[in-house]
């Protein structure tokens, strides 16, 4: 029953911290959270004892946490977009702006 707790706690704790983090950050923590889940699955099945699944819990939260940081797309730098001056007709490249990002352009 505690250990059920303490999972339902972690989960939750997990889902609330996703809203506040960057993709680098929910990137790693949903795959340290997928890691410990088979860690200790895999623990618990290779050793069959609490230490086993502990050892795997956290060996697995490591190696999932390093693969979705690692999974994470590196920004590719500031994009430019070509814009048209309304007054004089001209042509010019700047940085997008909000609309380019939305799907808005």
């Amino acid at each position: 029953m505690t250990i059920s707790r303490a999972i339902a706690a972690m989960l939750v704790t997990a889902a609330l911290a996703g809203c506040a983090q960057t993709e680098a950050q929910q990137r790693t923590s949903t795959g340290a959270l997928l890691g410990a889940g088979a860690g200790a699955l895999a623990g618990q099945a290779i050793g069959g004892n609490t230490k086993s699944t502990v050892i795997g819990a956290g060996a697995g939260a490591l190696l999932g946490a390093v693969v979705g940081n690692a999974t994470t797309p590196q920004p590719r730098g500031e994009q430019l977009c070509r814009y048209q001056d309304r007054n004089s007709g001209r042509i010019y490249t700047a940085p997008c702006d909000d609309r380019y990002y939305n799907g808005d352009y």
